[in-house]
């Protein structure tokens, strides 16, 4: 698969071939909603916390005298019912982290790269270079490249003319491809990708899983070294 170049001003720099590995994935909307769905819930404090009667301060004396006086039986003025009472099963601190195995969090990555190539919303810059850090340099330079609504813009690394260019529109958020994943990436229209980010993102997540599957084969019982140990000892008996 081959992707077209632009420079900074719009203008075409020849195109560059990109592994299908990582952007011809068949779209997977099961695996890209789990995902989805562990990156939210690991963005959760769960720092929650109220008091149950128990643990809140006072209400120790008994409020009446049990029978014979007309009103409810009342033990504490600390119940659930009184003001300033205790809350009914109080929600306390808890962890939400969810755990996503790492092969299916690469996986909804690729499949939500491969959908924005599909859709025609990955612009591929040969370079990101600002000679001032000024918010109007970024916001001509995607209106140049023809990028409308919220987008992303991926580095290599992070570069800080890029960020203290984009931090103040609104819409518009840079990582470093290391950091790129599918929720980010779904959370905005258009994709912004230096070559050398592509480059980075194919020995992380394209070539890095063609050669685990190499790897993985198996190696046949006559190759392995004990095995031609075991040949070579039995042909010297004959």
């Amino acid at each position: 698969m081959e992707l077209p170049i632009v420079n900074i001003k719009g203008e075409s720099a020849g195109a560059l071939q990109v592994s299908d590995e990582l952007f011809g994935q068949p779209m997977r909307a099961a695996v890209v909603h789990q995902a989805v769905v562990a990156y939210n819930a690991n963005r959760r404090h769960g720092t929650q916390s109220a008091k149950t009667r128990a643990e809140v301060s006072g209400g120790g004396k008994k409020p009446w005298r049990q029978k014979y006086t007309g009103r409810a039986r009342q033990g504490s003025t600390r119940s659930p019912q009184w003001r300033h009472g205790g809350v009914v099963f109080a929600p306390k601190p808890r962890s939400y982290r969810q755990k996503l195995p790492r092969q299916m969090r690469q996986l909804a990555l690729r499949c939500v790269l491969s959908e924005k190539v599909r859709q025609g919303a990955v612009v591929l810059v040969d370079q990101l270079a600002f000679t001032e850090s000024k918010t109007k340099a970024m916001a001509q330079a995607l209106s140049t490249l023809g990028v409308k609504g919220t987008a992303l813009v991926v580095t290599r690394e992070p570069e800080l003319s890029v960020v203290t260019s984009a931090r103040n529109l609104q819409g518009v958020r840079t990582l470093p491809v290391s950091l790129l994943n599918a929720n980010e990436l779904l959370k905005h229209q258009s994709l912004v990708i230096t070559v050398d980010a592509v480059k980075r993102a194919e020995e992380l997540w394209g070539q890095k899983q063609a050669e685990g599957a190499a790897e993985a084969q198996p190696v046949a019982a006559a190759e392995t070294p004990a095995a031609q140990t075991a040949q070579s000892g039995e042909e010297a008996k004959e």
